[in-house]
């Protein structure tokens, strides 16, 4: 099947808007590729230090010209989806000399667990946390002691973050490498209900509690599928994991398979001098990056995390290119919180192969791809199992094993993607639609502006918000207080659409895809960087039209622009937010990636 014209035309326009930046990008690495190995250039005093702790055998290969594996791991024992990577390292490692090379740990960096900061102080610092661990990847592979590199992270900032970092040495063979999703816990509509009726102080917090605790309840990723598991898919579709790495549970023999495997091919590609992530990450692939986020409703926070990444091999996107492909893109998954199953029933279903496979068919995704696996796109259509002891892939199912999670092209859930771009004279906005009633996507209601979560709870636990609504809640930018997720508004928004109002949001911060069934226009940004939602007043009269593209204020014009902004909050002291306040005025506006390195610079 001939590529779509919309596939097309989208990858032209970012190859030619990009090539000036992307040409430095590629000199930069083809410039670092140029001169061999790092260990080459240590002095012996270097050299020394690079492999004083190693046992003797990897000594020998270090010194050597055997290629040397650095391992940069964003292993903690708190996060439920970085603990099985405690035992990677020691896999690796004999994986490596197996394949005749080595491997060492070269640095770890920071993860956050947005599930524990949600609705709390240390949110504030969790999209700044993305760039902390890009320059602390670069930290740990600055020591030029290594010939491939392996990225062990799976949740929200980690693998963007460990992206970036990889990317600034994108001559190395890069795979990375993830724990997969924790064994299914607690139905997830029936944790829902449990969040719902606490809201609505009909459950205690010890129902609460208990429910909370029987769904994340063991190792592994969180079953639901957030920015987390939107990361794994991505990393496939992108070409970076061995295929069908996403979705296998931790401390199953298949897991381990795969993570040997990893260290394999980031030997081989190592010796033949393939496999350079700045050269796998080009515009095709982030082009079948985007098709994956609105084929599977994928997390919002893509929206930044995308622009930032690709930023980062020297290429630019915008909203503009994730809308048109969403327009042409069927959404092809239903998966918790856009359907009632999890990621361990989407992957039994048949999972990303089969995904993967119903795309390439329809001609949405670039097949002829540089990947890790070698084979272009097309491996991914396969899903790995153990033909004994041997790790092999076969294809994926002919058909889907549950098409109320996993559906083909021929029948999909929606004939566009599950992502949204609105605008109007309130800003550029991003909607989650994968699960909002089509009677639900366009609001028209007046205004109710806070310019704090808490305050918002606080008016929904009185009664004051039992009505239709627009709830605006802004001065979550960036550079306000850090962009932080408003996950902890979803139990209440869904409680007051359940009791029959027609309510929407409107926020310059982040829900995570996590909006639900309720319409939700998020990451409100300009590109003059005025700020309209700071002129907002309680009464003024919204139209959120999803469909049509369109986020209205009923007023008039010229009245609007002549209204004075109101004040941004003072920064609240404390839980480390003042390390980073001189960073804040610093980042860029989400769409350009919300962060602190600027992809329209060419150096």
């Amino acid at each position: 099947m001939p590529l779509h014209p919309t596939i097309v035309s989208v990858t032209r326009r970012i190859a030619d808007r990009s090539a000036a930046s992307r040409a430095a990008y590629l000199e930069r690495i083809a410039e670092a590729k140029s001169r061999g190995s790092g260990r080459g250039r240590l002095s012996c005093g270097n050299l020394a230090h690079a492999f004083a702790a190693a046992p003797v055998g990897d000594k020998l290969a270090i010194r050597s010209s055997a290629p040397n594996i650095g391992v940069v791991t964003a292993y903690n024992d708190m996060l439920s989806a970085h603990a099985p990577l405690a035992s990677y390292p020691d896999l690796i490692k004999v994986a490596a000399r197996s394949a005749g090379g080595a491997a060492q740990v070269a640095g770890g960096v920071p993860a956050m667990c947005d599930g524990v900061t949600q609705g709390q102080p240390g949110m504030e610092l969790s999209l700044l946390s993305r760039d902390v661990i890009a320059m602390a990847t670069a930290v740990a592979l600055s020591h030029d002691a290594f010939d491939a590199a392996l990225m062990l992270g799976v949740c929200d900032k980690i693998v963007p973050g460990l992206m970036i970092g990889g990317l600034a040495f994108g001559h190395l063979p890069t795979l990375f490498v993830p724990a997969g999703p924790m064994p299914s816990g607690l139905p997830n509509k029936e944790k829902a209900a449990v969040r719902e009726r606490f809201a609505l102080g009909r459950a205690s917090r010890e129902e609460l509690l208990e429910a909370e605790s029987a769904s994340y309840h063991t190792a592994g990723t969180c079953t639901f599928y957030g920015t987390a598991n939107s990361n794994q898919m991505l990393m496939e579709l992108m070409g970076v994991h061995l295929p069908g790495a996403a979705f296998v549970n931790p401390g199953t023999p298949l897991r381990d398979a795969l993570t040997r495997a990893a260290a394999v091919r980031a030997i081989d590609h190592a010796r033949a001098g393939t496999g350079a992530l700045g050269e796998i990450i080009d515009a095709r692939a982030v082009v079948n990056g985007l098709v994956g986020l609105c084929a599977t409703g994928g997390s919002t926070n893509h929206a930044l995390h995308l622009p930032a990444m690709a930023a980062a091999a020297g290429l630019l996107i915008d909203w503009d290119d994730l809308a048109q492909i969403s327009s042409v893109t069927p959404l092809l998954a239903r998966i918790y919180p856009n359907g009632g199953g999890d990621v361990n029933m989407f992957h039994a279903a048949g999972g990303i192969a089969f995904l993967t496979r119903e795309l390439l068919a329809a001609g949405l995704l670039h097949g002829d791809v540089a990947t890790v696996a070698g084979e272009g796109l097309a491996a991914y259509a396969t899903e790995p199992w153990l033909d004994g002891d041997v790790l092999a892939w076969r294809p994926a199912p002919a058909a889907s094993l549950d098409t109320a999670l996993l559906r083909p092209v021929s029948d999909p859930f929606e004939p566009e993607g599950g992502l949204r771009l609105v605008s109007g004279p309130l800003g550029r906005a991003i909607v989650k639609i994968s699960s909002v009633p089509a009677d639900r996507r366009r609001i028209t209601a007046p205004a109710v502006v806070f310019n704090d979560q808490n305050d918002f709870l606080t008016a929904f636990k009185s009664g004051a918000l039992d009505r239709d609504h627009v709830a605006v809640i802004r001065f979550q930018r960036p550079e306000d207080n850090g962009m932080p997720e408003l996950h902890k508004l979803t139990p209440s928004l869904t409680a007051l659409q359940n009791k029959g109002f027609r309510v929407a949001l409107v926020t310059d911060g982040r829900m995570s895809g996590a909006s639900g069934a309720v319409p939700a226009a998020i990451h409100v940004s300009t590109p003059s960087g005025d700020h309209p939602l700071a002129a907002v007043e309680d009464g003024d009269v919204i139209d959120l039209d999803v469909d049509g593209g369109r986020l209205d204020i009923r007023v008039d014009a010229q009245a609007f622009a002549a209204r004075p902004r109101a004040a941004q909050p003072a920064a609240a002291p404390g839980w480390g937010r003042e390390l980073f306040q001189r960073l804040r005025p610093m980042m860029l506006p989400p769409e350009r990636g919300g962060g602190l390195f600027d992809p329209l610079s060419t150096t």
